[in-house]
């Protein structure tokens, strides 16, 4: 028995059956399935949070399918190493070539596997954390189909802990009793290998001939394991998220302490800049329109310079974000005006604000009725400009603060007898 290879490892799965979660892709029917069942695949990036099965497809199929593996990480591979696993690729027909963290390889690097892919020489599958559409090359995306992989839910992380119980060989010998799962499950996130990892540090922190499981036990393991920034591992979600958190809470000292963390832990510039031009219009937005310009100059910023100089340009932004007002109305506003969307469908737009482009349309009254805004006074004119099965519904309620305070005060001016502002 392997004691000091992790339980993760020990139990990956080998086949499609014993894979859990993922249904969606690897599910009977499905076209992953599928394709992989019909023997030949297409270059394929798998996109999702950790621990939700991206290495263990990418070993699964090579294992289906019969052919030579290759398997490098972006974080410690260069353009040489591809070049050499190209080249011994080009003797092994079928070969795969598994890339893990592919979103890490840079332009060159991407550019130096296009080639071979193009060729047939290899098979790529890469897998991500991060958008591919932002990270990854066009030319090397178009011919790559992207799979989006999904955390594991609450019923398939019980059924991992239960499978690693009784199957895996070193667990067996320490009669686990699984009393509490709930911290397990929370402090996971929907990442298999997390919870199987904690599963494994809750065991081996007990010295009795039979170890329970409870909540208790869990959170004590887990706090003391939390420590260094891990940037290939699961403290890459936790610190961005207390990053986010503190902004969001108005807490620059614990923002600057977690942008440390990851500064310090090498995270990629491009991660940490692009969550704070989201952050500018999901946590802020009109409250400090600002906001999003500073942001968006710190991301071209960054991108220009990098590191160690960037850190005092992400310093700057973050400082700014976490000192302004917050508010979340574009937020409200754009998923209360999607949740209509999908109730009513494609409601049909006023004649009287519709494009008419040709005579016809003109004939048909397109357009017809409609009021110029900027020939009436204060350049305003309260005619209807939604459909009328959803006339007089608001979507944006300006946030509780200064600046959307003004905005309020303006729209209740201008719609005082239809909206409620």
């Amino acid at each position: 028995m392997n004691s000091h290879i992790p339980l993760a490892e020990r139990i990956r799965p080998n086949s499609i059956d014993e894979l859990i979660g993922q249904e969606h892709l690897i599910g009977k029917g499905s076209i992953l399935r599928n394709t992989i069942d019909n023997g030949k695949i297409p270059s394929i990036i798998f996109w999702g949070p950790p621990g939700t099965g991206k290495t263990t497809i990418a070993n699964i199929i090579a294992h289906s399918l019969k052919v030579p593996f290759f398997q490098l990480s972006a974080i410690s591979a260069g353009v040489k190493d591809v070049r050499e696993v190209i080249e011994q690729a080009k003797k092994r027909p079928g070969s795969i070539l598994f890339i893990d963290e592919i979103h890490r390889f840079n332009k060159g690097q991407q550019d130096a596997l296009l080639g071979a892919v193009e060729k047939g020489i290899i098979t790529l599958i890469g897998a991500t954390t991060e958008n591919p559409s932002f990270e990854v090359n066009n030319a090397l995306l178009s011919r790559c189909q992207v799979y989006v992989l999904k955390p594991l839910n609450k019923d398939q992380l019980n059924t991992l802990l239960q499978n690693a119980i009784e199957k895996d060989e070193i667990l067996k010998t320490k009669k686990i009793l699984l009393k509490e799962t709930s911290a397990l499950i929370n402090i996971s996130g929907g990442d298999g290998r997390k919870i199987l990892n904690l599963l494994e540090l809750a065991t081996d922190s007990s010295e009795k001939s039979e170890t329970i499981i409870t909540d208790k036990l869990v959170t004590e393991v887990a706090q003391k394991r939390i420590a260094l920034y891990d940037k290939s591992g699961e403290q890459h979600y936790d610190i961005i998220s207390a990053f986010i958190k503190s902004i969001r809470g108005s807490d620059p000292n614990a923002a600057i302490y977690w942008l440390a963390r990851m500064i310090e832990g090498g995270e990629d510039v491009k991660f940490i800049a692009r969550r704070l031009v989201i952050l500018a219009s999901e946590d802020i937005g009109n409250a400090n329109p600002t906001a999003l310009v500073m942001a968006n100059a710190c991301f071209e910023a960054v991108n220009k310079i990098g590191y160690p100089e960037s850190s005092i340009i992400l310093s700057q932004c973050t400082t700014y974000l976490a000192s302004s007002p917050k508010s979340n109305a574009a937020v409200s506003a754009i998923n209360a005006a999607l949740s209509i969307v999908k109730k009513h469908g494609d409601l049909p737009v006023p004649l009287h604000i519709r494009n008419a482009p040709t005579k016809l349309m003109k004939e048909m009254e397109y357009g017809k009725n409609y009021e110029y805004s900027h020939t009436y006074d204060n350049n305003f004119s309260p005619q209807e400009y939604l459909p009328k099965e959803i006339s007089g519904l608001k979507f944006y309620e300006p946030g509780k603060n200064s600046r959307e305070d003004e905005l309020r005060k303006f729209l209740k001016n201008l719609w005082k007898e239809k909206y409620n502002y």
